[in-house]
């Protein structure tokens, strides 16, 4: 069966670090659903102001049924990883698929904006934009490009996204199948 990743977007999200996990990982063969946090489809990136048309809204999303999943994946940007953070409803849906064990892959300022909050990344070694890292305290912070913890990925700007794709084919799938990307697309 075909592994499933939606990726979350709220506007004012980094676009190199949602259309970059999109592609890759539909490159792999991997089913990638956009999903709009608010009631709106279209969402609004934060240094282009490119307009996306998502798959799907959040509370569309989870009327259907949230369960056949394998990963959840949140890019940054500002205000776009503020806006994930107060969606009460990406919240509990983050929160959940954690606690099944299901991936959980954020880049740039959302380790810190909305992961850390939810106590998920309680623990465990993370990454993010530099200078996010004092928002969070119980967690080991790494400069490493990429950290993987667990069902934790966490990357930390739009230069390292190609990476942190990467890394979650690589968990999603294998290695061969995310070296196989990578050395596609000259990463």
């Amino acid at each position: 069966m075909a592994k499933k990743a939606i990726i979350l977007l709220a506007d004012g999200f980094e676009e190199v670090e949602a259309i970059t996990p999109f592609d890759y990982l539909r490159r792999a063969g991997i089913e990638v659903t956009t999903v709009s946090i608010s009631g709106n489809l279209t969402v609004t990136g934060r240094w282009t102001g490119v307009k996306l048309l998502a798959d799907t809204t959040l509370a569309e999303l989870i009327k259907n049924g949230t369960g056949d999943y394998d990963a959840v994946i949140l890019p940054g940007g500002m205000p776009g990883a503020v806006n994930l953070a107060a969606s009460a409803e990406a919240g509990a849906l983050i929160k959940e698929t954690a606690a099944a064990g299901k991936i959980i892959a954020a880049i740039c300022a959302s380790p810190a904006i909305v992961l850390f909050p939810l106590g998920i990344i309680k623990g465990k070694s993370f990454t993010c934009y530099p200078g996010m890292e004092e928002k969070v305290s119980g967690a080991n912070w790494s400069d490493a490009r990429v950290v993987t913890d667990g069902n934790i990925i966490t990357s930390r700007a739009a230069g390292t996204a190609g990476e942190w794709a990467i890394s979650i084919i690589e968990k999603l799938l294998d290695k061969t199948d995310a070296q196989k990307i990578a050395e596609t697309v000259l990463l």
